[in-house]
């Protein structure tokens, strides 16, 4: 056998080699890309004296129980229009556990180091969401 007999299959080899090197490198790369992040634990939900659920989370994270969809974009919207929403009156006869605005159907307190203290009173109460 010569060795210019051996070059086509030495060839040949290293192409496969390097394809599957290649084909190897995408696969990582797209399992990277679509592995779930890591999620920093969330504070527990607890209920609180009216039986509403309630988690205190920071700024820019919403609580479990606001779901996905159109009740996290409200929760959203309370928040980041806070200042507004507390001028709405609500009418679902929350008035009685406290409540002064519809923004107390959807944050309980905003806490001295920034956190909120959310409440479920508006994921559960259709009549709070028709007003915000």
């Amino acid at each position: 056998m010569t060795p210019k007999s051996r070059q086509p299959a030495t060839r040949l080899g290293r192409r496969a080699l390097l394809y599957g090197a290649g084909a190897t490198a995408v696969t990582a790369l797209a399992a990277w890309q679509l592995w779930p992040a890591p999620t920093a634990s969330a504070p527990p939900v607890t209920t609180d004296a009216i039986g509403d659920q309630v988690q205190t989370l920071p700024r820019g994270r919403y609580p479990a129980f606001a779901g996905t969809g159109e009740i996290r974009e409200l929760y959203r919207y309370a928040v980041e229009h806070g200042d507004e929403v507390q001028f709405i009156p609500c009418f679902c006869g929350c008035g009685s556990f406290a409540h002064t605005s519809n923004r107390d159907c959807y944050v309980k307190a905003f806490n001295a180091d920034g956190t909120l203290t959310f409440t479920s009173h508006a994921a559960t109460n259709g009549v709070s969401r028709r007003h915000a």
